[in-house]
C-alpha cells in the first residue's frame, strides 16, 4: 500500500446475529463427554454460539447486515459504487452471486457486485482491496463491504479433531468504505498466504472430488474436517504466529507506525491462551480488545463485530490505532491498521 494523496475512510459498520444462542453446555455434551462445560469456557474460551434460524441464510445474513450498517451510517444505498460481498460459499442457491442478491435487497441500484473469499481472511483482505480499488479508480467514491457466515452447520462435535472449530458461530457484518472521508482512514494492511495448506482442512463431501450420494448425505453435512490434521498442526505451529506479526509489522511500516502506537486490538475468536498470549506479546492489556467469549467465532465477520463492541463500549474512539487481524483455512494471514477519528 504506497502512500498517496488518496484518504480512505471507514465510514461505519452494522452487524446481525440470529436469536437464538448455543451454551457451552450444550457444546460440551454435543461432544460426548470428551469436553466438559469448564473446559469449553476456560480453554476453548466459549461461553454461547449463535446457531441460524431459518430465514438466516448467509445471503440473507448478509443483507439484515448491509441495511443495519445503513441505518447506522445514514448512508444512501443509490452512492454504493462497489459491493464487496464476504459471505461463504455455504449459502442459500449454490452459483448464486450473493453480492448482487445483496445488491438489490438494500436498493444499491448504481452498484456493481463481486463475491470474494478468503475464508476467516475475507473481511481484511477485502478492505484492502476496496481501498486499492478506491486510490485506482476515480469513478469508485464508495464501497460497502458485507456477508454472512454459518459454516458451523458443518461441524461434527463428536470429531476430536475439530475442537478448533467448536466455536463456528453465525451472523452477518458490513462496513462502508469512501474515498477521501477524512477520517477513520486505513493507513495500511499486509496478507500472507501459505499454499501448501490449501487442502489441510476443509467440507470433504459434497464437491466434485467426493459428490454426494445416497449413502453419505448426512455424514457429509458434518464433514468440516481437518484433511490432513499432522501436517496442518505442525504447519500451522511452525509458521503461524511469525506470519501474523510480519502482517501486522508489514501493515504498521506502510502506516508509518510501529507496534506501540496500537491501542486497540481487533481480533477474531480464538483460544483463550492464544488471546492472551498475543496481547501480551503487543504490551497490550485486556481491556484493549474484546474477547469473543460471548459471540464465538463467526469467522470473517468477527472483525467487524468486533469494531462494533468497540465504539460502543469506547474503547476505540478518536485517536485510536486499530489493529485489525484474521486467519483463515488456506492458509492466510492478515492485517490492517486503521486511525479512528
Amino acid at each position: 500500500m504506497k502512500n498517496n494523496n488518496t484518504d480512505v475512510g471507514i465510514v461505519g459498520v452494522g452487524t446481525y446475529l440470529p436469536e437464538r444462542a448455543v451454551s457451552a453446555k450444550e457444546i460440551a455434551e454435543a461432544t460426548r463427554g470428551v469436553w466438559s462445560e469448564q473446559a469449553v469456557v476456560e480453554k476453548l474460551g466459549i461461553k454461547k454460539i449463535y446457531k441460524p434460524g431459518p430465514e438466516d441464510g448467509t445471503q440473507e445474513m448478509g443483507v439484515k447486515a448491509a441495511l443495519a450498517c445503513l441505518k447506522n451510517t445514514g448512508a444512501d444505498p443509490k452512492e454504493i459504487d462497489v459491493l464487496l460481498c464476504i459471505g461463504e460459499e455455504w449459502k442459500e442457491y449454490p452459483l448464486t452471486t450473493s453480492a448482487c442478491y445483496i445488491q438489490d435487497k438494500i436498493g444499491a441500484v448504481n452498484a456493481w457486485g463481486i463475491d470474494v473469499q478468503n475464508r476467516c481472511c475475507t473481511c481484511v483482505s477485502a478492505m484492502k482491496i476496496a481501498r486499492d480499488m478506491l486510490v485506482a479508480d476515480p469513478e469508485i467514491e464508495t464501497v460497502m463491504i458485507a456477508g454472512g457466515y454459518r459454516n458451523g452447520d458443518f461441524v461434527d462435535f463428536a470429531d476430536r479433531n475439530m475442537s478448533m472449530m467448536y466455536n463456528l458461530s453465525a451472523g452477518g457484518g458490513a462496513l462502508i468504505m469512501k474515498k477521501n472521508l477524512g477520517k477513520n482512514r486505513l493507513l495500511g494492511s499486509k496478507v500472507i498466504s501459505d499454499g501448501s495448506l490449501a487442502r489441510t482442512a476443509g467440507v470433504e463431501i459434497g464437491g466434485i472430488a467426493k459428490p454426494f450420494t445416497r449413502d453419505n448425505i448426512e455424514e457429509g453435512y458434518k464433514s468440516l474436517r481437518l484433511l490432513d490434521a499432522e501436517k496442518m498442526k505442525a504447519r500451522l505451529n511452525e509458521v503461524s504466529m511469525p506470519n501474523w506479526y510480519k502482517c501486522i509489522d508489514g501493515a504498521l511500516k506502510q502506516a508509518g507506525l510501529q507496534r506501540k502506537d496500537i491501542t486497540y486490538l481487533d481480533v477474531l475468536h480464538m483460544k483463550r491462551s492464544g488471546h492472551l498470549g498475543m496481547l501480551k506479546d503487543l504490551n497490550l492489556s485486556e481491556e484493549q480488545s474484546v474477547y469473543l467469549e460471548d459471540f464465538g467465532h463467526i469467522g470473517q465477520i468477527d472483525q467487524i463485530l468486533s469494531l462494533e463492541l468497540a465504539l460502543r463500549s469506547g474503547k476505540v474512539k478518536d485517536g485510536s490505532v486499530v489493529c485489525m487481524i484474521a486467519a483463515g483455512i488456506g492458509y492466510v494471514w492478515s492485517a490492517n491498521i486503521i486511525r479512528w477519528g
